[in-house]
């Protein structure tokens, strides 16, 4: 009974069929997979590390020197000295300088993110692309499939029409020839479907296995200036390069700052054992020492250093803000190209459905005329010819449709997990920039930070 059981068990189980593959499916798993997204992650986390370098500024740095000197004086026996200092020093204030470097710093971190996000919009957009060109590749390989079935039977039709004297072997010689070229476009598109296949296999990490019919296609905007509007709002490029410029008038204020006075404190303490004296080298005595200062400084001149230092971070500035503007234009205009593109590939679709009713028409009469005698086979090749065609044109135009809908939507800033609502969880930016933002060393802050470092793999 228990052997029945498993049999039936596992009869059950193969007859279930496989869990079809979404879209929605093929995009997590491109975001579980990308290597490109870790790579940026860290970027990401070596300029939170900025911050933590610029706050360090502001600290005391706390130094230990050793020393060791030998003396040998002729005739008289070698002496030995030893110390050890503890030093420490602090900027005390710079007069706005080290807070300028880390709001800076927390400015290329908010760009950094933003350039986090565009790489993510790119990953989910070549998910989309994998996806739907596996998709097109297997329709065109059924079409092809079928069209090398149909002309087999043509070419069978005309084979036995030759055998009762009905028509050439001229005409039996352009069956067969119309029936290699369709096995070689065959075999093509099982190329390309392969070729599609790897590219799936690049981005999600596996190759494809079932995949579903595509969604409904997402909802645009009204109009495309109001898709501009949400583009210029929300693409991830742009609100980089904002936070680039805010990045490069800091470093403007900065580079001013250089100019001011600064303020630093010092203390050490130490110890040295020495001889007592030259002429009694044997006996060691040990003295302690601790002392502390303010230092205030300021350079006078420094031989146009801080000028150009000054100028060059005036030029940094204007060049971040041409390219804040020229990105914003770069933007529209591929917000443009992509509702073009959507309305080309719609006009395609309507053009290619009205040509494959008139084909469909034209290849059923030429069949027709073609028994009666009124018709050749190359007219009877040529119609079906025209059909295939047709219909491997309304692939093309309607996997080209569905894919701008998802170009639009990246080039408006729109192609996240977040927006998509793929229910997969995210990279949390924060979390690790809250760890290392005030620059932890071993305090509960530094146990934190090794708390993310673990959750994220990086430990």
């Amino acid at each position: 009974m228990k052997r029945i059981a498993a049999a039936a068990i596992l009869t059950l189980v193969a007859t279930v069929p496989a869990r079809a593959e979404s879209l929605a499916d093929t995009m997590v798993a491109a975001y579980r997979h990308s290597a490109l997204l870790d790579q940026n992650r860290a970027v990401l986390r070596a300029a939170d590390e900025d911050v933590a370098d610029a706050v360090s500024a502001l600290r005391p740095v706390v130094q230990w020197v050793a020393e060791y000197g030998a003396l040998r004086t002729e005739g008289i026996t070698t002496t030995h000295q030893t110390s050890l200092d503890l030093n420490f020093s602090m900027t005390l204030y710079d007069f706005g300088r080290s807070q300028l470097a880390i709001d800076a710093a927390k400015e290329q971190v908010l760009a950094t993110r933003q350039a986090l996000v565009s790489v993510e919009q790119q990953v989910l957009f070549d998910a989309a692309s994998a996806y739907f060109g596996v998709r097109e590749a297997l329709q065109q390989v059924a079409l092809q499939q079928n069209s090398v079935e149909v002309l087999t039977r043509e070419r069978q039709a005309a084979q036995d029409r030759f055998d009762v004297g009905e028509i050439t072997v001229t005409d039996v010689a352009l069956a067969d020839a119309q029936l290699a070229a369709t096995r070689a476009t065959l075999a093509s598109a099982q190329g390309d479907l392969e070729i599609a296949r790897e590219a799936y296999m690049l981005v999600t990490g596996a190759m494809p296995q079932n995949l579903s019919a595509p969604p409904a296609l997402p909802n645009l905007p009204a109009d495309l200036n109001q898709a501009r509007g949400i583009a210029q709002r929300t693409h991830p490029s742009i609100l980089q390069a904002q936070r680039t410029a805010a990045a490069a008038e800091l470093g403007v204020a900065a580079a001013a700052a250089e100019r001011n006075p600064e303020l630093t404190g010092t203390a050490n303490v130490g110890v040295t054992r020495a001889p007592a004296s030259t002429l009694t080298p044997g006996r060691q005595v040990s003295s302690n020492s601790s002392g502390f200062g303010l230092t205030l400084s300021q350079t006078i001149y420094s031989g146009g250093a801080l000028s150009a230092a000054h100028r060059k971070a005036m030029a940094q500035r204007d060049e971040a803000r041409a390219a804040l503007l020229n990105g914003a234009r770069q933007i529209s205009q591929t917000v443009g190209e992509a509702w073009a593109n959507i309305d080309v590939a719609r006009a395609q679709i309507g053009a290619i459905e009205q040509q494959i009713r008139a084909a469909q028409q034209a290849y059923d009469g030429v069949r027709e005329e073609a028994l009666l005698g009124a018709r050749t086979t190359l007219d009877v090749l040529d119609a079906e010819q025209s059909l295939l065609e047709a219909r491997a044109d309304r692939i093309s135009a309607e996997s080209n449709l569905q894919l701008a809908h998802y170009q639009l939507m990246g080039a408006m800033g729109l192609l996240t997990v977040e927006n998509l609502k793929l229910g997969v969880p995210t990279y949390d930016p924060s979390q690790y920039y809250n760890a290392v933002r005030d620059a932890p060393f071993t305090s509960k802050q530094g146990e934190r930070l090794d708390r993310v470092l673990r959750a994220i793999g990086r430990d």
